[in-house]
């Protein structure tokens, strides 16, 4: 007796787009590393909101793999498709940039990863490099 029919496969599950997303990370600020703040300044990360409603992210995370943690403090609205630039050194914070207030460099140029975090400390994107370049789009 035959049995007749089809066998469906399920088609593998794409990653849904994360609402926010780390669009950018200049790892290797240009010139010299003289450790200045123009120069620790000019080392960031840009996330960009992907979604079509603004997004708060207070208490949201953004790390290095040696767990250096910049943390939204304060209530931060994101606007829909809107992007921040987290510089490491100081500065005044705006709505398009903000600063870590650092005094050394976080992110390696000899690679590393960054890893934004929700309020509830859930993954919600990452971005890895190697030692060639200065930057990478994520």
């Amino acid at each position: 007796m035959a049995l007749g029919g089809t066998l469906a496969l399920a088609a593998p599950a794409q990653a849904a787009t994360p609402a926010i997303m780390i669009a950018k990370a200049y790892y290797n600020s240009p010139g010299s590393d003289t450790g200045s703040n123009t120069s620790l300044n000019a080392e960031y990360v840009r996330l960009t909101n992907k979604r079509t409603t603004t997004i708060n992210l207070k208490s949201w995370t953004l790390r290095d793999k040696s767990n250096h943690v910049y943390t939204f403090s304060s209530n931060f609205y994101l606007k829909a498709g809107a992007s921040v630039v987290v510089h490491t050194g100081k500065g005044t914070n705006t709505a398009s940039n903000r600063y870590w207030g650092r005094a050394s460099y976080v992110w390696n140029n000899t690679g590393d990863t960054a890893y934004l975090r929700n309020s509830a400390g859930t993954a919600i994107d990452s971005c890895s490099w190697g030692s060639s370049g200065s930057y990478t789009s994520c």
